[in-house]
């Protein structure tokens, strides 16, 4: 395991899908976009380059090292109004910026290579580092603290529903049992609880993978932060306005793929409901193509890339449904 001083401190990031997630925006000169997930900005600048001066980006992070890349860019670029938070502050954040509606919404889900590469970050096994996993670190609870106040039954429950490990049970019982001797407050010591409590392991994946998600997502509130943007964008979306979402695990694509399917389908009606299909109300997305893969040459350039899905949808004139 290499420490935090082995570490270079230019972190990179290359942008997974750049092409096909802005062309899948089919950007209008003069729009409003919003960039959910600004990272370093591989696809706001991308945005960037294909609107006219009267277009607008708004850019959203909760990381303020993201935060410092985008505030450089709105200096160079009056088009771009940054927000240091969450996507799911949506609907206020634009709200008090007096915008109502935007023409396309691009979220690219996850964790980005710099907070990976950036062992003071706390998110990689790969580094002896302080545990943290905050993706904005001034804000909430660190991992290692939550780790020594949860009890054992809501550690497995972590483990078990954030990252789909089959020996949640027994990462919990012996996280429980070490941090009785010492506190839990380092990535090396998770990855070694771990390492000692997976039984078995999946060919090229470290023990400590499952329970790193796992950890990260729910001390992030990820798929909840997923499950609140959503509806909030299918309201502001102009008619013809796109939705694209780059998604990285299972966790993440069931809930685009659930809400797109929701909002794109005819309400159910009963067997006995005297109704053609051409009268009822037209739903508030359309699925736009199959879901978009990372091509075999850009897997190969960037590994990371390889689970990447991309889904689009787009607003039509139909009505929302309840939420």
């Amino acid at each position: 395991m290499n420490t935090v001083s082995d570490i270079s401190k230019e972190f990179q990031h290359i942008t997974v899908l750049l092409h096909e997630a802005v062309d899948a925006l089919c950007i209008r000169e003069n729009g409003v976009y919003v960039d959910g997930t600004f990272g370093r900005g591989g696809h706001s600048k991308l945005i960037l380059s294909k609107l006219g001066e009267e277009g607008r980006l708004l850019v959203f992070d909760k990381d303020p090292q993201a935060i410092e890349a985008a505030n450089r860019l709105a200096k160079s670029d009056g088009r771009v109004t940054v927000i240091h938070d969450g996507f799911s502050t949506f609907q206020a954040a634009l709200s008090r910026l007096n915008i109502f509606r935007v023409d396309g919404v691009l979220l690219d889900l996850g964790i980005s290579s710099p907070q990976i590469d950036d062992g003071m970050r706390g998110f990689s096994f790969r580094f002896d580092a302080p545990l943290d996993m905050r993706m904005d670190p001034t804000r909430g609870q660190s991992a290692a603290e939550w780790l020594a106040a949860a009890d054992e039954r809501e550690i497995c429950e972590v483990i078990t529903n954030y990252g789909e490990e089959r020996f949640s049970r027994q990462i919990a019982r012996l996280i429980v049992q070490k941090r009785a001797e010492s506190p839990i407050d380092t990535t090396g010591k998770l990855a070694q609880i771990a390492a000692q409590a997976v039984r078995t392991r999946e060919r090229g994946q470290d023990p400590a993978t499952r329970t790193f998600q796992a950890v990260r997502i729910f001390i992030n509130r990820e798929l909840e932060e997923i499950e609140a943007v959503l509806p909030q964008v299918a309201e502001y979306l102009n008619e013809g306005g796109r939705l694209a979402v780059i998604s990285f695990h299972s966790l993440e694509d069931r809930i685009v793929k659930q809400f797109i399917r929701r909002y794109s389908s005819l309400p159910v009606l009963p067997k006995w409901a005297a109704v053609r299909e051409s009268d009822l109300p037209e739903p508030p997305l359309k699925a736009i193509g199959k879901a978009v893969k990372p091509s075999e040459q850009e897997i190969k350039n960037n590994p990371r890339a390889r689970s990447a899905l991309l889904r689009v949808a787009q607003r039509t004139s139909g009505g929302l449904p309840e939420r």
